[in-house]
Protein backbone atom coordinates (compact mmCIF):
# COMPACT_ATOMS: atom_id res chain seq x y z
CA UNK A 1 0.00 0.00 0.00
CA UNK A 2 2.96 2.32 0.93
CA UNK A 3 4.28 1.69 -2.49
CA UNK A 4 1.31 1.96 -4.50
CA UNK A 5 0.51 5.55 -2.30
CA UNK A 6 3.97 6.79 -3.21
CA UNK A 7 3.65 5.86 -6.50
CA UNK A 8 0.31 8.07 -6.88
CA UNK A 9 1.79 10.94 -5.07
CA UNK A 10 5.00 10.78 -7.52
CA UNK A 11 2.08 10.92 -10.36
CA UNK A 12 0.29 13.53 -8.96
CA UNK A 13 3.54 15.96 -8.39
CA UNK A 14 4.41 15.11 -12.13
CA UNK A 15 0.90 15.69 -12.78
CA UNK A 16 1.20 19.36 -11.49
CA UNK A 17 4.35 19.97 -12.98
CA UNK A 18 3.02 19.89 -15.98
CA UNK A 19 0.11 21.68 -15.35
CA UNK A 20 1.74 24.22 -14.08
CA UNK A 21 4.50 24.66 -16.87
CA UNK A 22 1.39 24.64 -19.03
CA UNK A 23 0.24 27.84 -16.95
CA UNK A 24 3.57 29.35 -16.76
CA UNK A 25 3.62 32.94 -18.85
CA UNK A 26 5.86 32.75 -22.03
CA UNK A 27 7.43 35.48 -23.88
CA UNK A 28 6.00 37.38 -26.61
CA UNK A 29 7.61 38.39 -29.80
CA UNK A 30 7.56 41.99 -28.15
CA UNK A 31 9.80 41.09 -26.32
CA UNK A 32 12.63 39.59 -28.42
CA UNK A 33 14.52 42.79 -28.16
CA UNK A 34 14.70 43.59 -25.03
CA UNK A 35 15.30 40.18 -23.12
CA UNK A 36 18.84 39.35 -22.83
CA UNK A 37 20.09 36.35 -25.03
CA UNK A 38 22.96 34.42 -26.12
CA UNK A 39 24.41 32.49 -29.21
CA UNK A 40 26.38 29.72 -28.05
CA UNK A 41 27.28 28.90 -31.87
CA UNK A 42 28.56 31.23 -34.32
CA UNK A 43 31.27 31.11 -36.89
CA UNK A 44 32.52 35.17 -37.60
CA UNK A 45 35.82 35.02 -39.77
CA UNK A 46 35.54 38.74 -40.18
CA UNK A 47 36.75 41.24 -37.03
CA UNK A 48 35.14 44.60 -38.73
CA UNK A 49 32.27 45.77 -35.49
CA UNK A 50 29.11 45.94 -37.65
CA UNK A 51 27.50 42.67 -37.39
CA UNK A 52 28.08 42.61 -33.35
CA UNK A 53 26.61 45.78 -33.12
CA UNK A 54 23.64 44.73 -35.23
CA UNK A 55 23.58 41.90 -32.49
CA UNK A 56 23.39 43.91 -29.65
CA UNK A 57 20.74 45.81 -30.92
CA UNK A 58 19.01 42.58 -30.69
CA UNK A 59 20.16 42.31 -27.70
CA UNK A 60 22.35 39.10 -27.88
CA UNK A 61 25.90 38.05 -26.98
CA UNK A 62 28.01 35.23 -28.84
CA UNK A 63 30.29 32.52 -28.68
CA UNK A 64 32.64 31.97 -32.06
CA UNK A 65 33.74 28.75 -32.61
CA UNK A 66 36.95 27.61 -34.39
CA UNK A 67 36.68 24.96 -36.54
CA UNK A 68 39.02 22.59 -38.19
CA UNK A 69 37.27 22.50 -41.51
CA UNK A 70 38.68 23.54 -44.81
CA UNK A 71 36.63 25.68 -46.02
CA UNK A 72 37.04 28.21 -43.19
CA UNK A 73 40.01 30.44 -43.02
CA UNK A 74 43.22 28.52 -41.33
CA UNK A 75 43.19 27.99 -37.99
CA UNK A 76 45.48 30.98 -37.02
CA UNK A 77 43.79 33.34 -38.96
CA UNK A 78 40.00 31.90 -37.11
CA UNK A 79 41.64 32.65 -33.71
CA UNK A 80 43.03 35.62 -34.56
CA UNK A 81 39.49 37.31 -35.30
CA UNK A 82 38.12 35.56 -32.53
CA UNK A 83 40.35 37.69 -29.92
CA UNK A 84 40.52 40.66 -31.98
CA UNK A 85 36.67 40.73 -31.87
CA UNK A 86 36.54 39.47 -28.16
CA UNK A 87 38.97 42.53 -27.73
CA UNK A 88 36.15 45.10 -28.95
CA UNK A 89 33.68 43.58 -27.03
CA UNK A 90 34.61 41.92 -24.17
CA UNK A 91 31.41 41.78 -22.78
CA UNK A 92 29.17 40.44 -26.16
CA UNK A 93 31.74 37.96 -27.42
CA UNK A 94 33.20 34.71 -26.72
CA UNK A 95 35.18 31.75 -28.40
CA UNK A 96 36.47 28.60 -28.61
CA UNK A 97 39.54 27.47 -29.96
CA UNK A 98 40.27 24.54 -31.95
CA UNK A 99 43.27 22.50 -33.12
CA UNK A 100 44.29 20.65 -36.33
CA UNK A 101 44.76 16.80 -36.74
CA UNK A 102 46.98 16.34 -39.40
CA UNK A 103 49.88 14.58 -38.08
CA UNK A 104 48.32 13.42 -34.86
CA UNK A 105 49.97 9.96 -35.47
CA UNK A 106 53.22 11.77 -35.08
CA UNK A 107 54.76 11.92 -31.60
CA UNK A 108 55.18 15.74 -32.05
CA UNK A 109 51.46 16.56 -32.35
CA UNK A 110 50.61 16.28 -28.67
CA UNK A 111 52.90 18.44 -27.02
CA UNK A 112 52.52 21.17 -29.54
CA UNK A 113 48.63 20.69 -29.38
CA UNK A 114 48.41 20.99 -25.90
CA UNK A 115 51.22 24.13 -25.90
CA UNK A 116 48.47 25.28 -28.73
CA UNK A 117 45.26 25.09 -26.52
CA UNK A 118 47.30 26.29 -23.76
CA UNK A 119 47.72 29.47 -24.99
CA UNK A 120 44.55 29.72 -26.47
CA UNK A 121 42.90 29.76 -23.10
CA UNK A 122 45.49 32.14 -21.88
CA UNK A 123 44.29 34.06 -24.59
CA UNK A 124 41.17 34.12 -23.43
CA UNK A 125 39.33 31.23 -25.43
CA UNK A 126 36.06 29.10 -22.81
CA UNK A 127 36.58 25.95 -24.25
CA UNK A 128 38.04 23.90 -27.51
CA UNK A 129 36.19 22.25 -30.46
CA UNK A 130 36.39 18.90 -32.00
CA UNK A 131 35.03 18.58 -35.62
CA UNK A 132 33.11 15.70 -36.87
CA UNK A 133 36.54 15.23 -39.50
CA UNK A 134 37.46 12.85 -36.49
CA UNK A 135 35.48 9.88 -37.49
CA UNK A 136 34.45 11.16 -41.21
CA UNK A 137 37.68 11.91 -43.13
CA UNK A 138 40.82 11.24 -40.91
CA UNK A 139 42.61 7.96 -41.37
CA UNK A 140 45.21 6.39 -39.85
CA UNK A 141 48.21 4.34 -41.48
CA UNK A 142 46.16 1.32 -41.87
CA UNK A 143 43.75 3.95 -44.40
CA UNK A 144 41.19 2.96 -41.71
CA UNK A 145 38.75 6.15 -40.64
CA UNK A 146 40.42 7.33 -36.83
CA UNK A 147 37.07 7.56 -34.43
CA UNK A 148 36.64 10.34 -31.24
CA UNK A 149 37.71 7.68 -29.24
CA UNK A 150 40.78 6.76 -30.38
CA UNK A 151 43.94 6.73 -28.06
CA UNK A 152 45.56 9.70 -29.78
CA UNK A 153 43.15 11.48 -27.69
CA UNK A 154 43.15 10.38 -24.59
CA UNK A 155 45.46 12.13 -23.29
CA UNK A 156 43.64 15.77 -24.46
CA UNK A 157 40.71 14.99 -23.39
CA UNK A 158 42.24 13.79 -19.99
CA UNK A 159 43.62 17.21 -19.49
CA UNK A 160 40.62 18.96 -20.48
CA UNK A 161 38.73 17.12 -17.76
CA UNK A 162 41.55 17.65 -15.10
CA UNK A 163 41.79 21.54 -16.31
CA UNK A 164 38.36 22.25 -16.50
CA UNK A 165 37.96 22.81 -20.41
CA UNK A 166 34.74 22.55 -22.00
CA UNK A 167 34.80 20.72 -25.01
CA UNK A 168 32.83 20.86 -27.88
CA UNK A 169 31.96 18.33 -30.08
CA UNK A 170 30.38 17.58 -32.94
CA UNK A 171 30.93 13.95 -34.14
CA UNK A 172 28.81 12.18 -37.06
CA UNK A 173 26.12 14.31 -39.08
CA UNK A 174 22.13 14.56 -38.82
CA UNK A 175 20.57 11.05 -39.18
CA UNK A 176 19.51 12.02 -42.27
CA UNK A 177 22.98 12.12 -43.98
CA UNK A 178 22.54 7.98 -43.82
CA UNK A 179 18.91 7.66 -45.33
CA UNK A 180 17.56 8.12 -48.77
CA UNK A 181 17.01 11.83 -49.97
CA UNK A 182 13.21 10.81 -50.01
CA UNK A 183 13.31 9.61 -46.53
CA UNK A 184 15.05 12.49 -44.78
CA UNK A 185 13.16 14.69 -42.93
CA UNK A 186 13.82 18.25 -43.33
CA UNK A 187 14.32 20.15 -46.41
CA UNK A 188 17.95 22.21 -46.05
CA UNK A 189 19.39 18.36 -45.22
CA UNK A 190 16.90 17.27 -48.68
CA UNK A 191 18.90 20.19 -50.65
CA UNK A 192 22.74 19.74 -49.15
CA UNK A 193 22.62 16.26 -49.91
CA UNK A 194 21.18 16.61 -53.09
CA UNK A 195 24.01 18.72 -53.75
CA UNK A 196 26.97 17.38 -52.29
CA UNK A 197 26.72 13.36 -53.08
CA UNK A 198 29.94 13.20 -51.54
CA UNK A 199 29.00 13.75 -48.04
CA UNK A 200 25.97 12.01 -48.10
CA UNK A 201 26.65 8.16 -46.20
CA UNK A 202 23.36 6.86 -47.79
CA UNK A 203 25.81 6.54 -50.74
CA UNK A 204 28.92 5.58 -49.10
CA UNK A 205 27.99 2.12 -47.42
CA UNK A 206 32.12 1.56 -46.48
CA UNK A 207 31.72 4.86 -44.55
CA UNK A 208 30.52 4.08 -40.53
CA UNK A 209 27.21 4.24 -39.68
CA UNK A 210 25.47 6.64 -37.57
CA UNK A 211 25.15 4.14 -35.50
CA UNK A 212 29.17 3.83 -35.15
CA UNK A 213 29.97 7.50 -35.13
CA UNK A 214 27.31 7.91 -31.79
CA UNK A 215 28.84 4.98 -30.31
CA UNK A 216 32.33 5.85 -30.67
CA UNK A 217 31.18 9.72 -29.14
CA UNK A 218 29.43 7.86 -26.14
CA UNK A 219 32.78 5.62 -25.03
CA UNK A 220 34.92 8.88 -25.54
CA UNK A 221 32.24 10.49 -23.06
CA UNK A 222 32.23 7.67 -20.85
CA UNK A 223 36.16 7.33 -20.47
CA UNK A 224 36.00 10.49 -19.10
CA UNK A 225 33.43 11.33 -16.83
CA UNK A 226 34.82 14.39 -15.16
CA UNK A 227 35.10 15.96 -18.53
CA UNK A 228 32.61 19.28 -19.15
CA UNK A 229 31.14 18.46 -22.97
CA UNK A 230 29.22 20.36 -24.87
CA UNK A 231 27.02 17.96 -27.98
CA UNK A 232 27.01 20.92 -30.19
CA UNK A 233 24.23 20.13 -33.14
CA UNK A 234 21.90 18.24 -30.50
CA UNK A 235 24.55 15.83 -30.16
CA UNK A 236 23.73 14.56 -33.88
CA UNK A 237 20.92 12.75 -31.96
CA UNK A 238 18.13 15.28 -32.90
CA UNK A 239 16.13 13.13 -34.86
CA UNK A 240 14.04 11.86 -31.60
CA UNK A 241 13.95 13.77 -28.44
CA UNK A 242 13.38 10.62 -26.71
CA UNK A 243 17.06 9.44 -27.72
CA UNK A 244 18.73 12.91 -26.32
CA UNK A 245 17.14 12.44 -23.35
CA UNK A 246 18.68 9.27 -22.80
CA UNK A 247 21.89 10.46 -23.97
CA UNK A 248 21.67 13.09 -21.61
CA UNK A 249 20.33 10.81 -18.74
CA UNK A 250 23.54 8.86 -19.38
CA UNK A 251 25.85 11.69 -19.31
CA UNK A 252 25.35 13.90 -16.34
CA UNK A 253 28.10 16.25 -17.18
CA UNK A 254 27.00 16.87 -20.71
CA UNK A 255 24.28 20.01 -22.07
CA UNK A 256 23.92 20.44 -26.15
CA UNK A 257 23.41 23.21 -28.33
CA UNK A 258 20.56 23.37 -30.68
CA UNK A 259 21.90 24.75 -33.64
CA UNK A 260 21.41 24.29 -37.00
CA UNK A 261 19.27 20.91 -35.76
CA UNK A 262 15.94 23.40 -34.89
CA UNK A 263 14.11 22.12 -38.18
CA UNK A 264 14.54 18.70 -36.49
CA UNK A 265 12.91 19.66 -33.97
CA UNK A 266 10.62 21.54 -35.63
CA UNK A 267 9.27 18.18 -37.38
CA UNK A 268 9.02 16.47 -34.84
CA UNK A 269 6.41 19.31 -33.55
CA UNK A 270 4.47 18.37 -35.63
CA UNK A 271 4.26 15.07 -34.90
CA UNK A 272 3.65 15.91 -30.96
CA UNK A 273 3.95 18.82 -30.19
CA UNK A 274 3.74 17.88 -26.33
CA UNK A 275 6.09 15.67 -26.37
CA UNK A 276 9.23 17.68 -27.36
CA UNK A 277 7.91 20.51 -25.09
CA UNK A 278 8.08 18.44 -22.55
CA UNK A 279 11.73 17.40 -22.95
CA UNK A 280 12.30 21.15 -23.42
CA UNK A 281 10.73 21.83 -20.05
CA UNK A 282 12.25 18.86 -18.14
CA UNK A 283 15.90 19.11 -19.62
CA UNK A 284 15.77 22.88 -19.16
CA UNK A 285 19.14 23.27 -17.56
CA UNK A 286 21.39 20.95 -20.21
CA UNK A 287 20.13 22.62 -23.29
CA UNK A 288 21.71 26.08 -25.17
CA UNK A 289 20.64 28.11 -27.93
CA UNK A 290 22.39 28.57 -31.30
CA UNK A 291 22.03 28.98 -34.61
CA UNK A 292 25.49 27.95 -36.68
CA UNK A 293 25.44 31.07 -38.59
CA UNK A 294 28.48 31.55 -40.44
CA UNK A 295 30.07 34.74 -41.44
CA UNK A 296 32.98 34.48 -44.40
CA UNK A 297 35.61 36.83 -44.01
CA UNK A 298 34.79 39.54 -46.98
CA UNK A 299 30.81 39.07 -45.72
CA UNK A 300 29.46 42.65 -44.94
CA UNK A 301 28.37 42.36 -41.39
CA UNK A 302 25.59 45.10 -41.75
CA UNK A 303 23.98 42.42 -44.31
CA UNK A 304 24.93 39.41 -41.94
CA UNK A 305 23.29 41.17 -39.06
CA UNK A 306 19.84 41.38 -41.48
CA UNK A 307 20.06 38.03 -41.84
CA UNK A 308 20.74 36.89 -38.33
CA UNK A 309 17.91 38.92 -37.24
CA UNK A 310 15.30 36.58 -39.49
CA UNK A 311 17.29 33.37 -38.07
CA UNK A 312 17.03 34.50 -34.64
CA UNK A 313 13.28 36.20 -34.63
CA UNK A 314 12.26 33.26 -36.55
CA UNK A 315 13.96 31.02 -33.68
CA UNK A 316 12.12 33.10 -30.79
CA UNK A 317 9.01 32.68 -32.27
CA UNK A 318 8.88 28.88 -32.36
CA UNK A 319 10.35 29.38 -28.72
CA UNK A 320 8.13 31.46 -26.90
CA UNK A 321 4.83 31.22 -28.94
CA UNK A 322 2.26 29.20 -29.51
CA UNK A 323 1.97 30.46 -33.11
CA UNK A 324 1.38 28.19 -36.42
CA UNK A 325 3.45 29.61 -39.17
CA UNK A 326 5.66 28.28 -42.19
CA UNK A 327 9.19 27.20 -42.28
CA UNK A 328 12.08 26.46 -44.75
CA UNK A 329 13.35 23.54 -43.38
CA UNK A 330 9.09 21.97 -43.57
CA UNK A 331 6.64 21.96 -46.34
CA UNK A 332 3.21 22.24 -43.72
CA UNK A 333 3.38 25.13 -40.81
CA UNK A 334 4.85 24.42 -37.32
CA UNK A 335 3.14 25.47 -34.14
CA UNK A 336 5.85 27.48 -31.33
CA UNK A 337 6.17 25.24 -27.89
CA UNK A 338 5.43 28.57 -25.65
CA UNK A 339 8.21 27.79 -23.33
CA UNK A 340 7.61 29.06 -20.01
CA UNK A 341 10.05 32.72 -19.39
CA UNK A 342 11.95 30.95 -17.20
CA UNK A 343 12.79 27.91 -19.32
CA UNK A 344 13.37 30.50 -22.20
CA UNK A 345 15.87 32.64 -20.09
CA UNK A 346 18.24 28.97 -19.24
CA UNK A 347 17.63 28.45 -22.93
CA UNK A 348 18.85 31.57 -24.21
CA UNK A 349 21.17 32.71 -21.34
CA UNK A 350 21.33 31.16 -17.95
CA UNK A 351 22.64 27.58 -19.01
CA UNK A 352 25.57 29.73 -21.59
CA UNK A 353 26.84 31.26 -18.83
CA UNK A 354 26.92 28.39 -16.27
CA UNK A 355 28.34 26.50 -19.22
CA UNK A 356 31.20 29.03 -20.00
CA UNK A 357 31.91 30.46 -16.44
CA UNK A 358 33.60 33.96 -16.90
CA UNK A 359 32.50 34.77 -20.47
CA UNK A 360 30.59 37.42 -21.78
CA UNK A 361 31.89 39.20 -18.43
CA UNK A 362 29.35 37.20 -16.16
CA UNK A 363 30.66 36.15 -12.85
CA UNK A 364 32.37 32.53 -12.80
Amino acid sequence: MRVLLRIAALLAGAAFFSAGAAAAPSYTMADYGRVSKIDVHLHLHNPEPAFMASARRQNFKVLTINVDYPDFPPLDDQQRVAIELQKQFPKDVAWAASFSVDGSDQPAWLPATRLRIAAAMQAGAVGVKVWKNIGMSLKGADDQLVMIDDARFVPLFDDFARQGIPLLGHQGEPHNCWLPLEKMTVNNDRAYFKAHPQYHMALHPEMPSWEAQMAARDRMVAAHPGLRFIGVHLASLERDVDELAAFLDRFPNAVVDVAARIGQLQYQSQQDRGRVRRFFIKYQDRILYGSDMSQTPSQDGVALGQEAEGVWRMHWRYFNTADSFKVADLDKPVKGLALPRAVVDKLYRRNAERTFPGAWGAKP
